[in-house]
């Protein structure tokens, strides 16, 4: 029985392995991704039941203009896709989508369309689903400091800084997931995972399901988080 007592507030997952679960059953990269889209439905839908506030999903980095242009216009096209698909059900879910990186380098028609959909759930307050598009965590700081640059202001504090974010208003993620056995952060929201606990597990991302989401949240729940400090002081 999964032990529910502790539930994070926010969880941010690294979605990885979608190529190589492809390639390990001789199909091509793109199926992998396809079938991806499955986990992404599940665990949304999970982390709804279980009471979960926000949930960013690392979908596209700055790094992944790296990989060829068929993929790239693959994965652009089922992330629209799949937006079309989903965007009526989002709404009724009462499931606000986000989106955080830099959106204005995109093709205007994945860009309008992304806009359409945070306009049209903004007022949704169940739940935030936050889209990690087109993102670099060291980009997303050093837009920051230029715009403290640019006001002229004086920042003391991380919370005066943490405004210049991309979604200055989003509480930092209790808990970072990575699939695919991969033990590193790939310059994901370098910021808000000061405290943040890591979960990393081997299961390729379109292997991953509400049964290993669980596990682990119930993992997260056993930690006991100090931020320096000692545990009973």
């Amino acid at each position: 029985m999964t032990n529910l007592s502790k539930i994070p507030n926010h969880v941010a997952i690294i979605m990885d392995g979608n190529g190589r679960w492809a390639k390990e059953r001789g199909f091509k990269r793109y199926i992998g991704h396809k079938l991806g889209i499955e986990s992404v439905r599940e665990i949304i839908g999970i982390s709804k039941k279980i009471g979960i506030k926000y949930l960013t999903l690392y979908v596209f980095s700055k790094e992944n203009w790296k990989r060829p242009k068929e993929e790239i216009k693959f994965l652009f096209n089922l992330l629209k896709k799949t937006l079309e698909e989903e965007l009526e059900r989002l709404k009724r879910n009462n499931i606000r989508v986000m989106v955080m990186g830099n959106v204005q380098e995109l093709r205007d028609n994945v860009r309008n369309f992304l806009e359409k959909c945070t306009h049209e759930t903004r007022n949704c307050n169940g739940m935030n689903v936050i889209i990690a598009f087109n993102y670099s965590g060291r980009e997303e700081i050093i837009d920051a400091v230029n715009k403290i640059l640019k006001e002229k202001k004086n920042i003391n504090s991380e919370k005066e800084f943490s405004k210049y974010l991309y979604l200055k208003d989003i509480p930092e993620p209790d808990l970072l997931i990575r699939t695919s056995g991969e033990m590193r952060i790939s310059n994901f929201m370098l910021w808000q995972i000061a405290y943040t606990e890591l979960f990393f597990t081997k299961k390729l991302w379109p292997d991953f399901r509400k049964k290993d989401f669980l596990e682990a949240i119930e993992d997260f729940s056993r930690r006991e988080r100090r931020f320096g400090g000692i545990e009973g002081i």
